[in-house]
């Protein structure tokens, strides 16, 4: 290890949520000098153009790996008190909870669209006394009436706003890279092709993505987390790629701050559309969109992952199957009316990374290579691990060892000697 008296040249690879929140912990540890110390974050297409702009954002201390969840979670409490976060990144505590209803046949909800753009919230639709008392008998809350009142069967709370919040992961993602920047961190988008390692890493080459022109930048200390795509940089890394499906939607009147797991249980013509594009779609029984509201009045609903198509190139490259997203709307629209008749504000996809090995991940610290880290694999909890991979990454950097959680579990060497 370097003295931190020593220039560092760190050179994170990555511009998702794992690399941002590198790039600013790096900036704000105590060693760090701006005159003296060089950090770059090197992004292929675009700063959080992959999953980190197109997650659901979920935190909760309840998630997992459980050796740097409570770190990371504190870490997002404390980012968003320093930084005005629920401004900035739609930083809240809510409620999380699993929902289970039955699906109603489509041509039974489509509709005329009611949404009027107002704030103001609306009374629960058509409950009577009978049925309050038997949802509440079912442990509903009573704030989710943006539900059918016909549809739901129970609920069971998973987390409450003591131990679960959300951030909107584009806008978090994007702000610590600013907030990094604004501590002397470059940003440089540009494709890496090589890293140079003799004994230790020396430095890394990259095409940048304005001009196409080959440039290499030297280096003492190179992070790797370029999440999904770990692997085109650094081949030996055990990490695969699962497409996930989005929509978001503008609900016809506001909703409660809810993070939904769901099991919805279909009718061969619930929540499909009326072309039943996917043919498997009419075997299911049951399906499981995740549904998380949003400051705002916004709705974030995500679908079962899928293998179908390869990792592209880039972030920029990846397609979106309209078709997938359109059952995950129909799916929603079969159990919430405010949904159904919301407005569709995106469709998009994503990849996660997964680690091949049979401990779960993610991969945080050393390589065995003098000066190179790893820090991919979180899966779908990245957001919520981000600010917890950053800080342990950088005491690597500076201190030479993780200080603030205990992540032996996590170390690349057990899983790189085996793969």
């Amino acid at each position: 290890m370097l003295s931190p008296l020593e220039p560092r040249e760190v050179v994170v690879i990555g511009g998702g949520i794992i690399g941002c929140t590198t790039a600013y912990f790096l900036t704000r540890h105590s060693a760090y000098d701006s005159s003296k110390h060089k950090v770059t974050l090197l992004e292929a297409s675009k700063i959080a153009g992959g999953a980190s702009g197109k997650a659901g954002g979920l935190l909760g201390l309840w998630a997992y790996p459980s050796n740097i969840v409570p770190l990371s979670y504190r870490l997002h409490a404390e980012l968003a008190k320093e930084h005005d976060g629920a401004k900035r990144w739609g930083y809240r505590r809510i409620h999380c909870g699993q929902l289970c209803a039955n699906g109603r046949p489509l041509s039974s909800v489509r509709g005329p669209r009611t949404c009027k753009g107002n704030n103001e919230s609306l009374p629960l639709p058509k409950r009577t006394k009978e049925t309050i008392g038997e949802l509440r008998a079912a442990g509903i809350p009573k704030d989710l009436g943006w539900f059918s009142t016909y549809s739901l069967k129970n609920y069971s709370e998973m987390g409450n706003p003591d131990n679960t919040a959300q951030v909107h992961p584009y806008q978090f993602t994007t702000s610590m890279a600013r907030l990094a920047e604004e501590k002397g961190a470059k940003i440089i988008l540009g494709a890496v092709t090589n890293i140079e390692v003799d004994g230790s890493v020396k430095s890394v080459t990259y095409t940048d993505k304005a001009t196409s022109e080959v440039r290499t930048i030297p280096a003492t200390d190179v992070v790797i987390s370029a999440g999904p795509w770990t692997r085109e940089v650094y081949p030996a890394a055990p990490i695969s790629a699962m497409r996930a499906h989005s929509v978001t939607i503008r609900p016809s009147r506001p909703v409660s701050a809810y993070a939904l797991f769901t099991e919805i249980s279909l009718s061969p013509d619930s929540g499909l559309t009326e072309e039943k594009v996917h043919s498997k779609g009419l075997e299911r029984k049951i399906v499981t969109p995740e549904i998380y509201a949003r400051p705002n009045n916004e709705v974030y609903v995500c679908g079962e992952g899928d293998n179908l198509v390869p990792l592209p190139k880039t972030s920029e490259d990846v397609v979106t199957d309209n078709a997938r997203c359109q059952d995950i709307i129909d799916y929603v629209s079969s159990i919430s009316d405010e949904m159904r008749d919301g407005e569709i504000t995106a469709r998009q996809a994503c990849y996660l990374p997964n680690v091949q090995a049979a401990r779960a991940g993610p991969l945080i610290g050393e390589t065995g290579v003098k000066g190179l880290l790893l820090a991919t694999g979180h899966t779908c909890w990245g957001i919520q691990n981000g600010p917890g991979t950053g800080k342990l990454i950088s005491e690597f950097v500076f201190d030479g060892e993780a200080k603030s959680a205990n992540i032996r579990s996590l170390d690349p060497r057990k899983v790189l000697q085996c793969f």
